[in-house]
């Protein structure tokens, strides 16, 4: 299997619903994120996918989120907007998109902070050949 990983960074505020600590205060930080996608086969040019094809899905959805305030997003609604379901909200829109080129999101994760990080992936079905 191959894996090729893009990371990108963006700014935003949130604050963590019962939490039941400091983080249920308006904060913000500047947070990485870190796409990685999968094929077990390379394309005609030796490549899973072109990185700047992955730094382009990443950006469309960065700029929805890059200096907002999490929580006035409608995914967030229902959700607390922590590291974890940010993961999981860049692992859908992203897994939309890598679908139709037969690729797997290997695994989504943000970064808070240096020292601190949540991820999200899930099983995705077997590739079809290629």
């Amino acid at each position: 299997m191959f894996e090729v990983t893009i990371t990108q960074t963006f700014s935003a505020a949130h604050r963590l619903k019962e939490s039941g600590g400091t983080c249920e205060k308006l904060h913000g930080h500047n947070f990485t994120v870190e796409v990685s996608i999968s094929s077990p086969a390379l394309n005609d040019a030796g490549m899973v996918i072109d990185f700047k094809i992955v730094k382009e899905w990443t950006g469309e959805i960065l700029k929805e989120l890059d200096h907002r305030y999490l929580n006035e997003l409608s995914y967030f609604n229902s959700l607390s907007p922590s590291a974890e379901n940010l993961a999981r909200f860049f692992y859908e829109r992203i897994s939309a998109k890598t679908k139709i080129h037969n690729l797997g999101v290997t695994r989504v994760t943000v970064w808070e902070s240096e020292e601190t990080r949540a991820s999200y992936s899930e099983t995705f079905a077997p590739f079809e050949k290629i």
